[in-house]
């Protein structure tokens, strides 16, 4: 009964984590096809949409390997070495998913500050 609990939430929280930036609009599945053929759209528009698509992917990236790293821990049950395993995982997934949205917050910041309008 234990596996079929753990196993079912942790297929919960991968959907949710897959789930999460489509409903915070950090990647929207209609601006997929504008970034990939941009048509006429300005190149720093283009760039950008490139730039937050790829780091959203990143970070959806780092988000899975943290529930991975949840996972080893859950099935570790007690074993020193997996458990130290799955810390290490998990923390190293925390640190590159800050290196993301740090990332994420200097090229929306550059481009959003040396973006010349044109009338």
């Amino acid at each position: 009964m234990q596996k079929r609990t753990t196993s079912f939430l942790v297929s919960i929280s991968i959907l949710l984590a897959l789930s999460l930036p489509m409903y915070t609009h950090a990647i929207t599945i209609e601006g997929v096809g504008a970034t990939l053929y941009p048509g006429n759209a300005a190149v720093e528009n283009t760039t950008t949409k490139t730039i937050q698509l790829v780091l959203g992917l990143m970070g959806l990236i780092a988000v899975a390997i943290i529930l991975y790293g949840v996972y080893i821990k859950l099935k570790a049950r007690g074993n020193a070495i997996k458990v130290r395993s799955a810390k290490k995982i998990i923390s190293t997934a925390i640190v590159g998913l800050i290196v993301i949205l740090i990332s994420w917050t200097i090229v929306t910041f550059v481009i959003g500050t040396t973006t010349v309008e044109y009338h």
